[in-house]
């Protein structure tokens, strides 16, 4: 479902180079669970901005369900980011303003899906997260697992072929982290593909596989023991 060939990426300012990734190679196949760790600086971040679409390489090949991302411009990489793949990030990134259901509704609206079709995919969604009691409710009247479990909603709104979580239980307790990964399970389970990016091992200990890097290069790719 995804293949990354020699993926690297070269930041300059001025005179200063700096090689955020080195030659990655990987593919992911439909339904894998798989998490990215490595230190600061790895190169974590900037490869799931190249996997989320955000950002061109500077070499290499990106393929996404058969497509050569790599090779696509600004407005197409908005296009696949918006077909086939959900986010969840850190901050949650919900509108404070909007209620759960209308943040869970936004991507179906770039999806161009009428109003009746989006109210009901979207109470569908929190419904699936177990929030479906809270669909009135503003970001800022519920937890931050509940906030998370609402982002997790909207990323599954447009019915993904590929989910991206950046460092998803970074802001929460120890057991609403849990909560989180267990859901990810569920969804996997279902046969959700997922990326997750950490630094945590305990976290990273929940995916059926981990990719490490340092310094832009994989030191390893292995199944996760159970």
């Amino acid at each position: 479902m995804l293949q990354v060939e020699e993926l690297s990426k070269v930041y300059v300012s001025g005179k200063i180079k700096v090689q955020a990734l080195k030659g990655v190679s990987f593919a992911v196949t439909k339904g894998e669970f798989v998490a990215i760790m490595g230190p600061s600086g790895s190169g974590k971040s900037t490869l799931l901005h190249l996997l989320g679409c955000f950002d061109h390489p500077t070499s290499g090949r990106y393929k996404l369900n058969g497509i050569n991302v790599a090779g696509l411009n600004d407005d197409q990489l908005a296009e696949i980011r918006n077909k086939y793949i959900g986010f969840v990030f850190q901050q949650f990134n919900l509108l404070s303003r909007a209620t759960i259901l209308q943040n869970v509704e936004i991507p179906l609206i770039y999806a161009g899906i009428n109003k009746k079709r989006r109210l009901e995919i979207a109470r569908e969604m929190l419904e699936k997260v177990g929030l479906e009691h809270r669909l009135d409710h503003l970001p800022t009247e519920i937890s931050g697992g509940q906030r998370q479990r609402v982002a997790i909603a909207r990323a599954l709104a447009i019915n993904p072929s590929l989910i991206l979580a950046d460092e998803p239980t970074g802001n929460l307790d120890s057991q609403t982290s849990a909560e989180i990964m267990d859901l990810f399970h569920e969804l996997n389970n279902q046969g959700q593909t997922i990326i997750l990016v950490t630094h945590e091992e305990d976290i990273a200990r929940h995916a059926k596989r981990r990719i490490y890097l340092v310094d832009g290069e994989i030191r390893y790719d292995e199944v996760t023991p159970s």
